[in-house]
């Protein structure tokens, strides 16, 4: 099963840029989508739904703004559209596809400009309900990947200049921690990381140049039972379709065919 994560911040952009023409290259089987930022009704050019995939949106109620996307070949059992985090749900953050044994989700985590005091609030607001949801779903007989631009870093590693990233949102002390929590209390996996543990794999660039300065905001987290299906993983760099560079993954797993 291969899974491609890719913050688009504006799929017509991305469009413009080859991004769909690229993803009927690469045998995917989900295809997430996040920062859409245009309501579906409004996408015009058929590349938009390509015939293979089974195509669902989660609309901001703002125009033009946020959105998230999930494309699959196989025909889900159900869709899931927000977290139930009513004010953040509004924002178009999260989507959801359940299959028989395994549930896919599609994040776009809020993010902050640096010295917005309420906005980092407002971010930290939605990460303590989002441990709160992920511990809750530890329990659920199913497996679970959430593919997405998470807004937030790990580790040094994950940032290409360290210093200059000290205080700004997504760097923050508390937001590695959050992190640090998510992988070793509630024993989630950074798939990436199991298959590449090299310092120079980001996935964001805030100017756009891919030789400047990089971010891995980017990631796909699986639950504990799924870290032995984790195959091979890559941050495609090879063509540019926007600020993020999408996220490749392969797991050993096979979807089933929808029962209903």
């Amino acid at each position: 099963m291969r899974i491609i994560s890719f913050c688009a911040n504006g799929i017509e952009d991305a469009l413009e840029r080859g991004f769909f023409d690229w993803i009927a290259e690469q045998d995917a089987d989900i295809v997430c989508i996040q920062n859409i930022g245009i309501q579906e009704y409004k996408l015009r050019d058929p590349k938009f739904f390509p015939s293979e995939y089974n195509a669902y949106f989660f609309d901001a109620a703002e125009p033009n703004t946020n959105g998230v996307a999930i494309y699959t070949r196989r025909l889900p059992k159900a869709i899931m559209y927000g977290l139930g985090f009513t004010d953040f749900d509004m924002e178009g953050r999260y989507i959801q596809a359940d299959f028989e044994e395994l549930s896919v989700g599609c994040l776009l985590a809020p993010s902050a400009y640096p010295k917005d005091a309420k906005a980092q609030a407002r971010k930290g607001e939605f990460f303590d309900l989002f441990y709160n949801h992920l511990n809750k779903i530890r329990n659920k007989r199913r497996e679970f990947v959430i593919c997405g631009n998470w807004n937030m870093v790990h580790r040094n590693i994950d940032v290409k200049n360290p210093e200059a990233a000290q205080g700004l949102s997504g760097f923050l002390g508390e937001e590695q921690q959050w992190m640090e929590r998510l992988f070793h209390e509630l024993g989630y996996i950074d798939a990436f990381r199991m298959v590449n543990r090299d310092a120079d794999e980001f996935t964001w660039w805030p100017d756009g140049d891919q030789s400047g300065d990089g971010w891995r905001v980017d990631y796909q987290i699986v639950s504990s039972r799924f870290k032995p299906y984790i195959e091979y993983g890559v941050v495609y760099k090879n063509q540019q379709f926007g600020d993020h560079a999408p996220l490749v993954m392969d797991y050993d797993y096979e979807l089933p065919e929808a029962e209903f």
